[in-house]
């Protein structure tokens, strides 16, 4: 039997070994050789990227000491600069009045207020453009941050806009000291002494001891009760006849004894005038008389120079209307006002009462047989 050439080129080849599943599943272990490559590249790539590494090393190393010093040396400039302020605030309100006004405690709760927030803003500052500066030197893209940033800040802004106004309306009252703890104040929303100032919330205690919480931002206006001075004002409603002199005289005598006396003598600013007739009616004066007084203590005085006002009036005579004006002085009542005038019927033996009285009548007459 002939054998064809393919036929014989198979059988000088031999049967070909089928696979067996161990050879197939077997991983290929990596030699020594494959280590000594995969080593040689990671250092070669090492070696062409170590300048790369170390220059972006120190760029973000020197970014980041220069944010460091600059922060410390920008929040002790600001210390120092609140400092010379409350020096100079000191020095030029050196007088009595100036330190009422700007008391210690107010001063040093002012300035940590106001270093507070600026110190605050300064760090903000310097740490967001170390934060980008550190960002880019790793060569990553900021534009799609700071406009996702600059949305964000604009969405924020919608949504908290009464926060934000309420912040801002802080910031400004704080710095410029339109008031403090301890001051009274009239805030429209609400009246009563400042117990705390905050950034958002300022806390009023009213009349009756109850604390309001106004927000900053709702303040419209600010009546502050406690700066500069107050003025105490009395008006004497006197008789239109009494002597003007000697109600004069009788003022200045209690306006000098009561501005001699302790404490009054701290109280009032300057001294007790008699600004003369506010006002002349037909049956009644007004006398003004006026005070310049510690802020605050106006009702105060207003009260006791009153109290001193009477005695001294009922001393010395002198008659204090009640009112505007003067009630009319009344008559003298008539004893007789409440009787009925004589009548002629009252006697019984008048001839009116006579005709008046009814008939008797007739006796009965006897009959005889």
């Amino acid at each position: 039997m002939s054998l064809s050439p393919a036929d014989a080129v198979l059988l000088a080849a031999g049967p070909s070994p089928s696979p067996t599943p161990s050879d197939s599943q077997t991983p290929r272990v990596p030699s020594l050789q494959d280590a000594q490559e995969s080593a040689t590249n990671a250092a070669g790539w090492v070696e062409q990227n170590w300048s790369t590494w170390l220059a972006i090393g120190l760029r973000v190393l020197l970014i980041v000491v220069i944010a460091a010093v600059l922060r410390v040396f920008v929040r002790r400039a600001i210390t120092k600069l609140i400092d010379r302020m409350n020096r100079s605030v000191q020095s030029v309100d050196g007088s009595a009045l100036g330190g009422l006004l700007v008391n210690v405690e107010r001063r040093r709760q002012r300035s940590q207020a106001i270093g507070s927030v600026l110190r605050s803003v300064a760090s903000f500052l310097i740490i967001g453009t170390a934060a980008l500066m550190i960002l880019g030197t790793f060569q990553i893209n900021l534009a799609p941050l700071l406009a996702s940033a600059g949305v964000a800040g604009v969405a924020i802004g919608f949504g908290a806009r009464n926060l934000v106004t309420d912040f801002l309306s802080g910031v400004f009252m704080i710095l410029e000291d339109q008031y403090g703890v301890g001051d009274t104040v009239d805030a429209g929303v609400a009246s009563g002494e400042v117990i705390e100032v905050g950034l958002r919330v300022t806390k009023l205690r009213g009349e009756g001891g109850e604390i309001w919480y106004v927000r900053n931002g709702e303040v419209k206006r600010i009546g502050n009760l406690s700066q500069g001075w107050a003025t105490a004002n009395v008006d004497v409603t006197v008789h239109s006849g009494e002597d003007l002199d000697r109600v004069k005289a009788t003022l200045d005598e209690v306006a000098e004894k009561m501005g001699a006396e302790e404490p009054w003598n701290e109280l009032l600013w300057g001294p007790i005038e008699v600004l003369g007739l506010d006002s002349v009616l037909l049956d009644s004066m007004v006398v003004r008389v006026t005070a310049k007084t510690m802020p605050g203590k106006s009702l105060t005085v207003e009260r006791e120079l009153r109290w001193r006002i009477k005695r001294a009036f009922d001393a010395a005579g002198i008659r204090i209307v009640g009112g505007a004006t003067a009630p009319a002085e009344e008559q003298p009542a008539d004893p007789t006002a409440g009787m009925a005038a004589p009548s002629v019927y009252a006697n019984a033996t008048s001839p009116q009462s006579a005709a008046a009285s009814p008939l008797a009548p007739p006796a009965p007459t006897s009959t005889t047989k």
